[in-house]
C-alpha cells in the first residue's frame, strides 16, 4: 500500500507483506511503548483487525495477533492496560472513513491461516534490558540463561536457602508474566517437565521473581519475559512449546505471614518507612 496513517502517539506504515507501527517518544506515550520504538508485523501474523468507538470522540483500530506469533503479546497474555497495546492505533472520529478504509486493505491481506495460531514467532521480540531489578532479586538474561541473584532486603528465606538460580533456555519449557501494576505480579519461569504441576507461591518458587511498587516494572520486565520465550520457543519441540498459562495458584497463608514477618524485621531495622511498611503489608494480606 504505502501509505501512512497517524493516530494518537503511534503511526502505522503500510507495506505490501506487513505494517510498521511506529511510536512517538513524547512525554505522554506510554513508557513501553516508548522503549519498544517500532515494530515490524507481517500481515500473516494478523487474526483480524477490529475497529470500534473510542473515548472522548476518538475511533480505535486495533490489529488483532495470532496466537503464538508474537513473543511480546504472548508473555502478556492479555494484562496490558488499554494504553499500552502496540497494536492499538486511536484517530480522531472525523477519520473512522479513512480507519474503515485501511481496516479493509489490512484483511484483505492476511493469512489464510488467519484463524490458526501460528507454529512459530513472526513478530520478532524486542530488545530486553540485559537485567532489571524485582522486589526479591536481581534477574538477568544473556541470550543463553536467566539468572536470578536474591535481595537481602526482600527474598524469603525459601529463596535464600536455595541460593541464587541460573536457567539455561533449554532446562525451559515456557515464561509466566503477571503485570506488576496488579497485585501479585511477577515473572516465573517454567522448567520442562513442571508444566502441569501446580506451581508454588512466585515469593517462594526460586524459579520466579515477584514486582512490587517501582519493581519490575513494565517497560523493563515484559520484553525480559518476551525475549526469554522467543528464546525457549527457539530451542523447543514445536510439541513442547507452551502457549496456555496454567492458572495461578493460590497464595499460600503460610508464605504470607513470613513475608509479612520479614518486613516487620526491616521495619524495626528502619529499613523501611511506616508507610511502606502499612502499603505493602496492606499488598500482602489482599493476596489471601
Amino acid at each position: 500500500m504505502g501509505d501512512v496513517l497517524a493516530g494518537f502517539h503511534t503511526v502505522w506504515e503500510f507495506d505490501t507483506d506487513s505494517v510498521l507501527i511506529r511510536f512517538e517518544r513524547g512525554i505522554r506515550t506510554p513508557r513501553l511503548l516508548q522503549v519498544l520504538g517500532e515494530r515490524r508485523i507481517p500481515y500473516e501474523a494478523l487474526a483480524a483487525v477490529e475497529q470500534t468507538p473510542g473515548r472522548h470522540g476518538t475511533v480505535v483500530l486495533r490489529a488483532v495477533p495470532r496466537p503464538g506469533a508474537d513473543p511480546l503479546m504472548d508473555a502478556a497474555d492479555g494484562r496490558l492496560k488499554e494504553a499500552c497495546d502496540p497494536y492499538r492505533l486511536v484517530l480522531p472520529a472525523e477519520r473512522e472513513l479513512l480507519a474503515e478504509y485501511y481496516a479493509e486493505q489490512i484483511r484483505a491481506r492476511l493469512g489464510r491461516h488467519a484463524d490458526e495460531p501460528a507454529e512459530r514467532h513472526l513478530v520478532a521480540a524486542p530488545t530486553p534490558p540485559p537485567s532489571f531489578k524485582a522486589y526479591d532479586g536481581k534477574a538477568s538474561f544473556d541470550g543463553r540463561a536467566v539468572s536470578f541473584r536474591w535481595f537481602w532486603t526482600g527474598a524469603t528465606s525459601a529463596k535464600w536457602k536455595a541460593g541464587d538460580q541460573r536457567f539455561a533456555v533449554e532446562e525451559l519449557a515456557g515464561v509466566r508474566w503477571r503485570s506488576p501494576d496488579t497485585l501479585g505480579g511477577h515473572l516465573r519461569l517454567i522448567r520442562r517437565g513442571t508444566e502441569g504441576l501446580r506451581p508454588e507461591p512466585a515469593d517462594q518458587d526460586p524459579a520466579a521473581v515477584v514486582f512490587g511498587m517501582g519493581y519490575g516494572l513494565v517497560h523493563e520486565s515484559l520484553p525480559f519475559a518476551a525475549a526469554v520465550l522467543e528464546a525457549v520457543r527457539a530451542t523447543a519441540p514445536a510439541h513442547d512449546r507452551e502457549t496456555v498459562p496454567a492458572a495461578a495458584a493460590r497464595p499460600d497463608p503460610g508464605g504470607i505471614a513470613e513475608r509479612i514477618r520479614h518486613l516487620g524485621e526491616l521495619h524495626d531495622a528502619g529499613l523501611l518507612t511506616d508507610d511502606e511498611f502499612s502499603v505493602k503489608k496492606a499488598e500482602l494480606l489482599a493476596e489471601l
